[in-house]
């Protein structure tokens, strides 16, 4: 609303108001998406890094397509670089650089 006009805004029919995810509903993504893209499981350690490392020190907001956005950025590191798609802290720093730049 802040970012476009009314002219813009009446050519979007249908706005939907999508409600930022707690925490656990944040995770539950993970364990939804990882085996969708061909990931085995979830390390828990490996997200407990991500959350910590890429949310909570720099008090970012959880957003219900991060999870998904941020497995894809992992998964096609690991296809490029031939590794085997495992979900690493190391993984989740390149995703996250990534995803979250800033030009």
């Amino acid at each position: 609303k802040h970012l476009v006009d009314e002219a813009f805004l009446r050519r979007i029919p249908y706005k939907i108001n999508a409600a930022d995810p707690t925490e656990a509903m944040f995770r539950q993504m993970f364990g939804i998406f990882a085996p969708k893209l061909g990931f085995p499981d979830v390390d828990r350690e490996a997200l407990d890094y991500l959350v910590d490392r890429h949310y909570r020190s720099v008090n970012r907001p959880f957003r219900c397509c991060q999870p998904r956005d941020l497995l894809l950025q992992v998964r096609n590191y690991c296809v490029y670089n031939e590794l085997p798609l495992t979900l690493k802290p190391e993984y989740f720093d390149v995703a996250a650089g990534n995803y979250f730049a800033v030009m």
